[in-house]
């Protein structure tokens, strides 16, 4: 494989190398194995990610995947990639969430939550701007006091943020990354991340139109706010 070149992009925490056609990643035993599990599983529904080479004491090594952020991308061709991004999400939450193995659904994510609060894993200085200067318990308690009472399930990635994300130079979707949050849960959860982060990257009519694309209701544009709310624990 050849020489390994760090990876310094992203916030997960893991240690990433690049080698030739493959990536390398270090983390904590229980989170590769929760990546590895899901980027098989969702290859295997014939969802663009990242093919899993070997799991073991190195590490979790996987395949690359060509492409480039949306950021990246010539300003021509990011309206192409929003609606992209809207189909390869659709796609995702028409899985049947019965096929399914993986489990994120409110009470799984709101027990892992405060686990993390107790824990002092909340980067509290990372907090969105409406949430900024919170304490943990803050958070916990606005999260309970808006915990939705329904849920309309689908088979979510869980952090589809532009950074997560590769496209091709016309502005299609060549791959799903970093996908150990992969699960079932209300899409909301997905809406939240990917219209949060294409208005931070792309603007806020960017933001709009994948909305759009993804055929969000009111309310799904409702739960927006909790969900955001719900990613700031992790």
């Amino acid at each position: 494989m050849g020489e390994w070149e760090p990876v310094t992009a992203g916030k997960s925490g893991a240690r990433v190398w690049r080698g030739r056609g493959v990536h390398r990643k270090q983390d904590a035993p229980e989170r590769l194995a929760a990546e590895s599990a899901r980027l098989t599983w969702l290859g295997a529904q014939g969802l663009p990610c990242p093919q899993v080479v070997s799991l073991g004491e190195s590490g979790l090594v996987t395949t690359t995947v060509p492409g480039r952020p949306a950021t990246h991308l010539d300003p021509a061709a990011r309206p192409r990639a929003t609606a992209s991004l809207a189909e390869v999400l659709r796609a995702l939450h028409a899985l049947p969430v019965t096929s399914c193995p993986f489990d994120a659904r409110l009470r799984t994510t709101t027990t892992a939550a405060r686990r993390r609060a107790a824990d002092g894993l909340v980067d509290l200085a990372d907090l969105d701007p409406e949430h900024r200067g919170w304490s943990a318990a803050q958070l916990l308690t606005a999260l309970d006091a808006s915990l939705p009472s329904q849920e309309e399930l689908a088979v979510c990635h869980g952090d589809p943020g532009l950074p997560n994300i590769l496209f091709d130079d016309t502005g299609e979707v060549t791959g799903l990354l970093d996908v150990e949050r992969l699960g079932v849960a209300d899409r909301c959860r997905d809406l939240a991340i990917a219209h949060r982060s294409t208005r931070d990257r792309l603007g806020g009519a960017a933001a709009e139109e994948l909305l759009a694309h993804c055929g969000a209701s009111a309310r799904d544009r409702g739960l927006l706010p909790f969900y955001r709310l719900l990613d700031e624990f992790f």
